[in-house]
């Protein structure tokens, strides 16, 4: 689930980025060489000689270019960001190795700095990656003074103190570009919230006795999540929307049998045990919930085995799906619906605990032990006592009927 919690657009603005890293990376890289040893050694009487070639020569070019057939590769695996990396990694050990061959014990003047390394710096902002700026400047930094011990040299300090400036300049625009980043990120999720919101709500209409359910799901899902250890914060906010939505594809099961008072036939459940897979239809294309598909379609397969709508068993269960279960099955008996009245918190937690090893994976089973104070303070502070769904419902709908019966007796209000 991990995988399919990264974002599409993401991935797909980072390799348009990396696209324009390249050609640039190429472009300057080839025109320096061409206007620095060609050009300008035949209009200025003291300037550079093919003595500078020295060392790799062009086999700098030979290895740089056969890093392009890697490049293409981890574009096609989904894997652009670790471009920028191999392309700026290779860059420093070749022009180490290169400027040490070329200075050592030679009677050259020390020359460094170029187009190139200006070009790495103020360019790596446009990646929106602070690692990937902190990796730049700090590399940067350690060749020159690796270079600088190797040939004894001090005038390595003159590139540093430049790279310092280069690096403030670079930092300062990666902080505008985050910024704007995190203002569109944060209007993006607001705008998420609020969609998943509004069809929690429309959900609850359809079905009122389920009043707040998704949202205790997921308060207790993330609560054992967290517990783990093992997911980021964004990959707890997209579990979230998971939690939130994973009964979605109720809205497709006919009222009759969601608010059937009494046993269903084998024929009505077979239409309840429908819905996350309808479920994980409806969002599959939402960019942004694609990734939470696996815990709404898989929030009722059983660790036996015998769940519903593969009938996977133990491991095969995708790990959030088998937490979303837990939350699912406990808040489901400590709220009322329409065929009986809740359980007591006691009894609830009681059958979780014999369900360890046939309905629920063990493990979760011994982080909500674990948890469940928590939980139980979820529990209390919900409020019960508002009205329900179908409490407002019928209001709104006899708070029309006055109104209309008004209209009726005056004409002219």
């Amino acid at each position: 689930m991990k995988k399919g919690m990264i974002n599409s657009t993401l991935i797909h603005e980072e390799r348009r980025s990396v696209v324009l890293f390249l050609w640039l990376f190429y472009i300057i890289s080839v025109s320096y060489d061409i206007l620095f040893f060609n050009i300008l050694p035949q209009y200025v009487i003291e300037g550079p000689t093919d003595s500078m070639r020295e060392g790799l020569g062009y086999w700098f070019y030979v290895i740089l270019f056969a890093l392009l057939p890697i490049s293409l590769y981890l574009m096609r695996v989904g894997k652009p960001n670790a471009i920028k990396y191999m392309y700026f990694v290779s860059y420093i050990f070749i022009s180490i190795i290169h400027e040490v061959l070329i200075y050592m014990d030679s009677a050259l003047k020390y020359q460094s700095g170029n187009a190139v390394e200006v070009f790495l710096v103020l360019f790596s902002p446009i990646f929106v990656n602070r690692r990937y700026f902190f990796v730049v400047c700090l590399g940067m930094i350690l060749k020159y003074t690796t270079v600088g011990i190797i040939l004894q040299n001090v005038e390595v300090l003159i590139p540093i103190a430049l790279l310092c400036v280069l690096s403030l300049i670079a930092f300062i625009l990666l902080n505008r570009f985050k910024g704007y980043v995190n203002a569109v990120s944060h209007a993006y999720d607001q705008q998420l919230e609020r969609m998943v919101k509004g069809v929690i709500a429309t959900l609850e209409l359809k079905d009122p006795y389920t009043r707040g359910h998704s949202e205790r799901v997921a308060q207790y899902a993330q609560i054992l999540a967290k517990a783990t250890n093992q997911y980021s914060r964004d990959e707890l906010k997209t579990f979230n929307y998971a939690c939130l939505l994973h009964d979605i594809g109720k809205v497709n099961i006919p009222d009759r049998i969601l608010m059937k008072p009494s046993r269903l036939t084998n024929e009505e459940f077979d239409v309840i045990k429908s819905h996350p897979v309808v479920g994980a239809h409806v969002i599959k294309d939402v960019e942004g919930l694609s990734g939470v598909i696996d815990v709404i379609r898989y929030h009722h397969e059983r660790w036996d085995g015998k769940g519903y709508p593969e009938q996977l068993k133990g491991e095969e269960i995708p790990f959030l799906a088998r937490i979303t279960s837990v939350a699912d099955a406990f808040d489901a008996m400590t709220s009322s619906r329409s065929y009986r009245k809740a359980l007591p918190l006691e009894e609830a937690y009681r059958r979780i605990v014999e369900g360890r090893g046939s309905q629920f994976d063990p493990q979760v089973v011994d982080l909500f032990e674990k948890e469940f104070p928590k939980w139980k303070k979820v529990y209390e502070s919900y409020p019960w006592d508002q009205p329900s769904g179908l409490e407002l419902l019928v209001e709104a709908q006899a708070y029309l009927k006055q109104g209309g019966e008004e209209r009726n007796e005056n004409p002219q209000a």
